[in-house]
C-alpha cells in the first residue's frame, strides 16, 4: 500500500514543533535551577525571586500538560495573509520559532485559530481545507482533510452545517472513557464556540440537556478567558464550582491540558476556609437551610439572641467597690453597637465604649457625689481616669463581654442545632417537625466534619452577620498594620533621635544604626511570617476573596442560600452558569433561572442553549426522552448525534438482590471501557460496602451527576424515581450517563417510560 505522503508531510512540522518545545523546556527549567539559586537579601527582591519561580514552574507545567497531541489541526487558507503565508496550524499552545519571528503553531484560543471550529461549506470562513491530524507519541496517526470550497468538497465527506469534522467528532465520541474527562478542544462544535468566546460581560447561563457538552464547554471557556483576559484574571483568578469531589476529579486534568493552571475548583461544601464539609443532611434538613426566604431570619435572631441583657443583681468589683452591671447600662451599650449598623464583632467597640462610658458615669455618681446636694464633685478628666481603668480591667470587660460576645460562625451555627432552647427562640413560627430537623448534638469532629454541604453558606452568612473574615474586617487588619507601621516609625525616630550627636564627619559611612539598614514598614513584616502563594491558593484561604470569572457547573442543583454565598465572591457578577433544570434533583435546588438571577442582576443575564446531544447514543435518548416529557414537557429534548445499534434492556432480580445481580450482570458481559452501576442515594450506604469487580464503579446518583461512562447499569429505577420529590428528574440523570450501553436492573415495578423495556437479549460488543 503506498504511504500517504500527508503523514510524512506533517511528521516533519510536528518534529520542528516537538523539537521547540523541548528547547523551550530545557531553557525554562535551567531558569528555574537558577532562580532557586538566587540569594533574596531584601523582601523586594524574595518577592521578585518568588515571582520568577512561580512564572517558570507554571511554564513547565503548560509545557508538560500539553504534551499530547500537541498539533491537531490545520487550516489551508484561500487567500495568503499580509505576510504571504496561507497556511495556519492550530495546536493546544501558541509556540513560535527561536527567532520568535515564524508562527509554528497559533493557540487555539487565538482569533486566527476560530475558523477552524466555525468553517462550513456554507460558510468556509476563507478557509480551502480544513486538516485534522491525530498524534500519539510525537508520531502523526492519521489525517483526515475536509475541502470547503465550492467545487472542492468532497461529496462523500457528509458536511453539515452544525456539526463539523463529524468524522473525528465521532471517533472521539466513540472511544473507551478512562475515568478522567478529556477536552474536547480537537472536535469543538460552531454552537460550543460560539459560548466558549462569547463576549458578555455579564450572566450567562448554558442550558443544555445531558449530553451536550456543557461542562467541556464552560472549562474550555475558563480557558479561553485566562487566554483572552490574562492580565486582569491572573490577579483575581476564576473559580469553577462543581456539584461534588468526584465530579472535581474527574475534570482536573482538562484546564492543565489546554495549558492553565491557575484555576479553583470547588464545591459550594468547600468555599468556606478550613471547611471540608463531609456532614450528611436529610432532604428536608437540606431543603429548611437552603431556603432563604426560612432560614435568614433564624440566623439573624440566633445573632441578636447572643446580644443578650444581664440578669438582675449582677455587680462587679472595681477599685473596692461594687459597681451595678444592670439592664439599663446594657440597653445603652446594646443601642449604641446595633445603630452603627455595623456587623456583631466589628460593632463590639462601639458596644464596649458606651458600656464603660454608662459604668464610668454610675461608679462616679457613687464616688463623687456631694454629701450636701448630691451634684457631682469630680470632673470630666476624672471621668475620663475611671473610664480608661474600667477598660483596663480584665474582670470588667469579661463581664460586660458576656453581653456582645465575639463570636465564631461554626461556634454558633452548632450551638443553634445542639440547644433546643436556642433553637426555638431563633426558629419562631416553625413547626417542631420543622426544628427536629436541625437537631444536631454539639461535638465538632475534626476538620469540622460534622458540617455539611448545606451549612456551608450559613456559616457564609452569618460570617457577614458577625462581621468574620468579611471586607470590614479586612480593612480593620488593614488599619492595624498602619498603626503597626505608625508604632514601628515611633521606634525608629527613638534611635534616631538618641544617636550620638558628636561623631566626627569622616567617621559617619562606617557607622550604620539601625535605621541605616531598615524602614519603619521592612521593621512591621519582621513581625509577619510571608508565604508566597499562587492565586488560587491565597482565593481558597480567604473568604473575601473576590474572584474575576465564576462558573457553576450542575448550577439547577444550587439553593438560594448557596446563591448568596457565591454572589459574595464575585461582585462583577461575570459568571458562566451550566445546568439542566430537567435535572433538578435537589429540593432546595432551582426550576427557573430568572427566579435566580433577576433579584441579582435584573434583566442582564443572557440564555444560551446547547441543542445536540454527543454524549447518548440514539437508542437510550428514547427513553430519556419520555421521562424529559413528564419533567417539562416545555423543553426541547437535544438531537442525539448517533446511533450505536445497542438497545437498552432489564434484568429482573430477586427481592433486596437488585445491586448484587447488577454485579454480577458487568462481571460476566465484560464489556469494554468503563462501567458504574448507580443506585438511590438512600443506597449510598450499600454502594460503599458493596464487593465490586474490578474496573466497575458504584455510585450513589449524586455522587455521578455530571460524569459520564461508557457502560451504566441503573439499579431499581423505581427507588430513583420515588426517594424525592424530584424523583423523575434523578432518573433522567441515571439514564443519561452512558455513551454505549444501558441496562436496568429491577425487582420492582418499572416507571411507565420504561416500562417496554425488553428482556435481556444477546448484547453486541
Amino acid at each position: 500500500m503506498t504511504p500517504d505522503p500527508r503523514l510524512a508531510e506533517e511528521q516533519v512540522h510536528l518534529d520542528a514543533v516537538y523539537a521547540r518545545l523541548d528547547r523551550m523546556r530545557a531553557t525554562a527549567d535551567r531558569r528555574l535551577s537558577e532562580t532557586l539559586l538566587e540569594s533574596a537579601g531584601t523582601p523586594q527582591a524574595l518577592s521578585e525571586r518568588e515571582s520568577y519561580e512561580r512564572h517558570y514552574t507554571q511554564m513547565l507545567t503548560r509545557i508538560d500538560a500539553a504534551e499530547h497531541n500537541l498539533y491537531f489541526g490545520r487550516l489551508d487558507m484561500s487567500e495568503p495573509d499580509a505576510a504571504g503565508n496561507d497556511i495556519a496550524r492550530i495546536g493546544r499552545m501558541g509556540i513560535l520559532d527561536d527567532d520568535q519571528v515564524t508562527t509554528l503553531l497559533l493557540d487555539w484560543r487565538a482569533p486566527l485559530s476560530r475558523p477552524f471550529y466555525l468553517a462550513t461549506p456554507a460558510s468556509p470562513e476563507g478557509v480551502r481545507r480544513r486538516r485534522h491530524l491525530r498524534t500519539r507519541t510525537r508520531a502523526v496517526r492519521s489525517v483526515s482533510d475536509e475541502y470547503l470550497l465550492s467545487g472542492e468538497v468532497d461529496a462523500g465527506d457528509g458536511h453539515d452545517a452544525s456539526v463539523v469534522n463529524e468524522t473525528a467528532l465521532v471517533a472521539a465520541l466513540n472511544a473507551a472513557r478512562t475515568g478522567e474527562m478529556t477536552d474536547i478542544v480537537e472536535t469543538i462544535q460552531r454552537e460550543q464556540d460560539e459560548i466558549i468566546r462569547n463576549a458578555h460581560r455579564g450572566v450567562m447561563v448554558v442550558q443544555g440537556g445531558p449530553g451536550t457538552g456543557k461542562t467541556a464547554v464552560a472549562l474550555h471557556r475558563a480557558a479561553y478567558l485566562l487566554y483572552t483576559h490574562r492580565d486582569v484574571l491572573s490577579r483575581s483568578g476564576v473559580l469553577i464550582i462543581g456539584p461534588n469531589d468526584t465530579f472535581l476529579d474527574y475534570i482536573a486534568q482538562v484546564l492543565p491540558s489546554l495549558g492553565e493552571t491557575g484555576v479553583l475548583l470547588s464545591t459550594v461544601g468547600n468555599l468556606f476556609p478550613g471547611i471540608r464539609a463531609a456532614g450528611v443532611d436529610s432532604r428536608r434538613a437540606a431543603e429548611l437551610k437552603g431556603d432563604a426566604d426560612r432560614i435568614l431570619p433564624v440566623l439573624r435572631a440566633a445573632v441578636r439572641a447572643r446580644q443578650s441583657l444581664p440578669p438582675a443583681g449582677l455587680y462587679v468589683n472595681f477599685d473596692g467597690y461594687r459597681v451595678p452591671v444592670d439592664s439599663a447600662v446594657i440597653k445603652a451599650a446594646r443601642a449604641a453597637a446595633r445603630s452603627t449598623r455595623r456587623p456583631h464583632n466589628l460593632a463590639q467597640r462601639a458596644f464596649l465604649r458606651t458600656a464603660f462610658d454608662e459604668l464610668a458615669a454610675v461608679h462616679a455618681r457613687k464616688l463623687g457625689a456631694s454629701t450636701l446636694d448630691g451634684s457631682q464633685l469630680l470632673t470630666a478628666a476624672d471621668l475620663d481616669d475611671i473610664r480608661v481603668e474600667l477598660s483596663t480591667d480584665d474582670d470588667v470587660v469579661r463581664t460586660v463581654l458576656q453581653f456582645w460576645p465575639t463570636l465564631h460562625p461554626q461556634d454558633l451555627l452548632r450551638d443553634l442545632y445542639a440547644d433546643s432552647r436556642f433553637r426555638r427562640g431563633a426558629t419562631r413560627g416553625w413547626s417542631d417537625e420543622d426544628r427536629a430537623e436541625l437537631q444536631r448534638d454539639a461535638a465538632p469532629l475534626p476538620e469540622a466534619a460534622d458540617m455539611s454541604p448545606a451549612d456551608v453558606p450559613l456559616l457564609d452568612e452569618l460570617a457577614e452577620l458577625i462581621g468574620y473574615r468579611t471586607d470590614e474586617a479586612l480593612r480593620e487588619q488593614k488599619a492595624q498594620w498602619r498603626r503597626r507601621i505608625a508604632e514601628a516609625q515611633d521606634a525608629l525616630d527613638i534611635l534616631t533621635g538618641s544617636a550620638p550627636q558628636d561623631i566626627e564627619d569622616d567617621m559617619d559611612p562606617e557607622l550604620l544604626m539601625a535605621y541605616d539598614l531598615i524602614d519603619a514598614e521592612q521593621l512591621a513584616e519582621r513581625q509577619e511570617v510571608t508565604e508566597y502563594r499562587t492565586t488560587a491558593e491565597r482565593a481558597y484561604d480567604d473568604r473575601s476573596w473576590t474572584f474575576g470569572h465564576v462558573i457553576v457547573d450542575e448550577a439547577q442543583e444550587l439553593s438560594t442560600m448557596a446563591w448568596r454565598m457565591i454572589m459574595r465572591r464575585i461582585p462583577n457578577r461575570w459568571m458562566t452558569i451550566i445546568g439542566d433544570t430537567a435535572q433538578t434533583g435537589d429540593s432546595a435546588g432551582t426550576t427557573s433561572w430568572e427566579r435566580i438571577f433577576t433579584p441579582y442582576v435584573a434583566n442582564r443575564w443572557r440564555l444560551r442553549e446547547l441543542t445536540v446531544n454527543y454524549r447518548t447514543p440514539s437508542e437510550i435518548t428514547r427513553y430519556a426522552n419520555r421521562l424529559l416529557a413528564l419533567i417539562d414537557p416545555s423543553q426541547t429534548p437535544p438531537e442525539s448525534l448517533r446511533s450505536n445499534g445497542i438497545e437498552p434492556y432489564r434484568v429482573e432480580a430477586p427481592a433486596g438482590e437488585a445491586l448484587a445481580t447488577a454485579l454480577t450482570v458487568a462481571e460476566e458481559a465484560d464489556w469494554p471501557g468503563l462501567t458504574a452501576v448507580l443506585v438511590a442515594d438512600t443506597a449510598a450506604a450499600a454502594a460503599a460496602t458493596a464487593d465490586r469487580p474490578d474496573g466497575i464503579r458504584v455510585l450513589p446518583l449524586h455522587d455521578a451527576k455530571g460524569l459520564e461512562f461508557d457502560n451504566v447499569i441503573v439499579v431499581e429505577p423505581h427507588a430513583l424515581a420515588t426517594t424525592s420529590p424530584r424523583g423523575l428528574s434523578d432518573l433522567y440523570v441515571a439514564l443519561t450517563r452512558a455513551t454505549q450501553r444501558l441496562v436496568v436492573v429491577h425487582h420492582d415495578p418499572l416507571p411507565e417510560a420504561l416500562a417496554d423495556l425488553p428482556q435481556k437479549q444477546s448484547d453486541p460488543r
